[in-house]
């Protein structure tokens, strides 16, 4: 019998959505095993490090999670042998845990108890680098460092070698196979790593360096010792490239397989890792041009592409042989982490990635919709369940996603969360707008000095275009977004007609108020979104939600972690007092212990209950 939208009946819980396919954090080959870090909601979020053999490696309360940047990654590597090292996300110390021993640190305590931040750790030739943070250090302080794994510089700290040091930011640290030069990306904070980053190159032991001449420099890795591979985007597409050195002075880049996507994107996290080189010369990597592929690069520059499930938000984790570690999503199957065999084709599924069920998952439809500054990017996600169908001529109701970052990107990738909509009779729209990865410097840099502009237009655009289509019902379409995203979210609001209801996960109200509490990684990403203080003060003002909060007239839901040190609660309280004051129907949770992003089973599991609450008040069936 055919049933409303909205009131489907779904296998798809909130308890299941957040015991869902796994959150991949990085994998290894170690010895014969498959080694990869994981999130364990159940466990309060902590990251976990498992291996193929179905041992939990890094028990409980340990958790491998960095805070460098804020945004962490790279918390932990292993050795052959099964020697484990990892940040504890507790202390930010750097700890080494042998295959069934105990942790012990490597770095010392700091201030009552918690030493500078650690993370982006690599170990090579049996050294151990690492990026550290020390936010006590007055200006704030970064360095390359090595690390001894004998526990020598656990007490006072005085046996790390600092290889490079300063307020500067850095990521990647390569060391040569020879061990004598260490090669890494830095950006001087005035500007985000997408928009100018340097690849540096230094002897060890010498505090002089070679600077390359780079555009927005990625993932330095060494082919041998005298020629090194790096991802660039000076022909307004990230692409890999190669240089040739004598000591740290290096050739004119050569480019390697240029083609109309990118290989690589923001770098928010440390760690990522878009391509590795195999032993023989070829190159695995990663192209993205609204989804991802994953290609086989030959030496002359041929290029093979590879028949692999994942589609979505890719890293190739590392190689052995001709065999790769893929993690991400995909298209027709869950996240997951697959063993790719490059030359037999063979495709192993190590953790997740298991078959969407077509009945439940709808495929996503790549939608281009006409916007006021150009294409705007989409995927759609239609409503599905295969025991009911809505009733001849309802349109289904929809929510538009929109993703954080700004510089972020989605791709169209098979999701629980997505289905846990879907598979109730309420679509999913989420869009690429302006400024986001993926589609090339162009798009990118469309919101520079334009964010509240271009993000608005285009995610109203894009909403306005699926309802005309006969898609959605014009008169129920939500907007859903976290961080800038709910930055976006609240901006859509108060320009109206659109949106029937607001859900603004730790969303940005104030710029003023963020220019003045943004962690240091991001003091000056408002300035290339907006401009610079206090010059476009009046522009901060005038682009605010908070600022035009009485124009707001549908109801909101606020959703704020009460530990979040990118978007504090301060910002979601602002916006829920000027909708009080104005009688605007809204709720306002504030969730202990979670930061920026929900990592805790409870957590996942009332949000996402309140949010379908929600939009069943707003559009009127039952929740």
């Amino acid at each position: 019998m055919p049933q409303p939208y909205g009131t489907w009946p779904s296998p798809f819980t909130a308890s299941s959505i957040a015991a869902s396919a796994p959150r991949i954090d990085g994998a290894r080959f170690v010895g014969d095993e498959i080694w990869w870090g994981e999130s364990v909601p159940a466990e309060g979020g902590r990251v976990t490090v498992r291996s193929s053999s179905g041992e939990v490696l890094l028990p409980a309360p340990w958790s491998a999670r960095s805070r460098v940047h804020e945004y962490g990654g790279g918390a932990w590597t292993a050795d052959a042998d099964g020697t484990l090292y990892f940040v504890d996300g507790q202390d930010q110390r750097v700890h080494r845990m042998p295959r069934g021993g105990d942790p012990t640190p490597l770095t010392p305590a700091g201030a009552a108890g918690r030493g500078p931040n650690h993370g982006g750790l690599r170990l090579q030739n049996g050294r151990l680098l690492a990026i550290r943070e020390d936010l006590a250090a007055v200006p704030h302080r970064r360095a390359i460092i090595e690390i001894p794994t004998d526990g020598s510089a656990a007490d006072d700290g005085s046996a790390v070698h600092v290889h490079i040091q300063g307020t500067a930011f850095f990521a990647h640290p390569a060391l040569s196979p020879d061990a004598t030069r260490i090669a890494w990306v830095e950006w001087s904070g005035r500007r985000m790593p997408w928009q100018s980053a340097w690849l540096r190159v230094t002897t060890v032991g010498d505090d002089s360096f070679a600077s390359i001449r780079t555009r927005a420099a990625l993932q330095p890795e060494w082919v041998g010792d005298a020629e090194l591979l790096y991802a660039d985007d000076p022909s307004g597409r990230w692409g890999l490239h190669r240089l040739r050195l004598d000591g740290i002075q290096a050739s004119d880049p050569e480019q390697i397989a240029p083609a109309g996507a990118d290989t690589g994107y923001g770098l928010w996290v440390l760690g990522n890792r878009w391509y590795q080189p195999l032993a023989d010369g070829r190159i695995v990597a990663v192209r993205t041009n609204g989804s991802d592929e994953v290609v086989v690069i030959d030496r002359d520059g041929t290029t093979r592409a590879l028949d692999v499930p994942a589609t979505a938000h890719v890293s190739v984790d590392d190689v052995a042989g001709s065999r790769v570690l893929l993690s991400g999503g995909g298209s027709a199957v869950n996240a997951g982490l697959w063993c790719v065999d490059v030359d037999s084709g063979e495709v192993t599924r190590v953790r997740g990635g298991g078959p969407a069920d077509a009945d439940w998952m709808p495929p996503a439809t790549q939608l281009t919709i006409d916007g006021a500054h150009g294409p705007v990017h989409a995927f759609d996600y239609a409503p599905a369940n295969p025991l009911v169908s809505a009733p001849d001529g309802e349109l289904p109701p929809y929510i538009v996603f929109v993703h954080g970052g700004p510089t972020a990107h989605v791709a169209g990738a098979a999701s629980a969360a997505i289905a846990f909509y879907t598979s109730r009779g309420i679509g999913v729209l989420d869009v690429n707008y302006g400024g986001s990865t993926g589609y090339g410097r162009d798009y990118r840099e469309r919101l520079d000095e334009q964010w509240g502009v271009v993000d608005v237009d285009d995610v109203l655009a894009a909403a306005r275009g699926l309802a005309e289509s006969g898609r959605a019902d014009p008169s129920r379409i939500a907007i859903r977004g976290s961080s800038a995203g709910g930055w976006t979210v609240l901006s859509a609001l108060v320009r109206g007609g659109v949106f029937a209801a607001g859900i603004s996960r730790y969303g940005v109200t104030d710029l003023r108020m963020l220019a003045q509490d943004s962690h240091d990684f991001e003091r000056h990403y408002i300035d290339g979104l907006v401009g610079p203080l206090p010059e476009s003060e009046q522009i901060y003002i005038d682009r605010s939600p908070l600022t035009h909060a009485d124009r707001i007239d549908v109801p909101v839901l606020l959703l704020q972690g009460a530990d979040d040190l990118v978007v504090p609660p301060s910002q979601s309280e602002a916006i829920r007092d000027a909708l009080a004051a104005r009688g605007i129907a809204h709720e306002y949770v504030l969730y202990p212990g979670e930061g920026h992003g929900f990592r805790r089973a409870e957590t996942i599991v009332d949000a996402l209950e309140r949010e379908l609450a929600f939009l069943g008040r707003a559009f009127g069936f039952a929740d």
